[in-house]
Formats: structure tokens, sequence, C-alpha cells
């Protein structure tokens, strides 16, 4: 699911983060670093991806 997340980001970094997040203050900071300019938004997409813990169970 987070390779699908990433995907979105470098199509539309809010949406990414959104699917993450939900509607928050993280929503609202990634769309305004994306108005500011594309890059900050989709490094701070990433990131905000990259950092939540995976949802899926890696122990025997």
């Amino acid at each position: 699911m987070n390779i699908l997340k990433l995907v979105l980001a470098v199509i539309l970094p809010p949406l990414g983060v959104l699917l993450e997040e939900g509607i928050g203050k993280q929503f609202l900071i990634n769309v305004l670093l994306t108005l500011l300019g594309f890059i900050p938004g989709l490094v701070h997409a990433v990131w905000i991806i990259a950092r939540s813990p995976s949802t899926q169970s890696t122990t025997l």
C-alpha cells in the first residue's frame, strides 16, 4: 500500500498525504508547500509516507 501512496504522491503530493494522514495539519502543510513549489510538497509527502510505520506485521 505504501508503494501506491508514493506513486500518488509523485503525481499529486497532497493526495499521498491525505491517504496517509487524513485531513489535518500535515495535509494543510503539504497543500501550502505544493502551492509554493511542487518539489517542497513532493519531499514533504514522501517524508510523511516514509516515516509512518508499516501496517503489515513481519513477525513469524
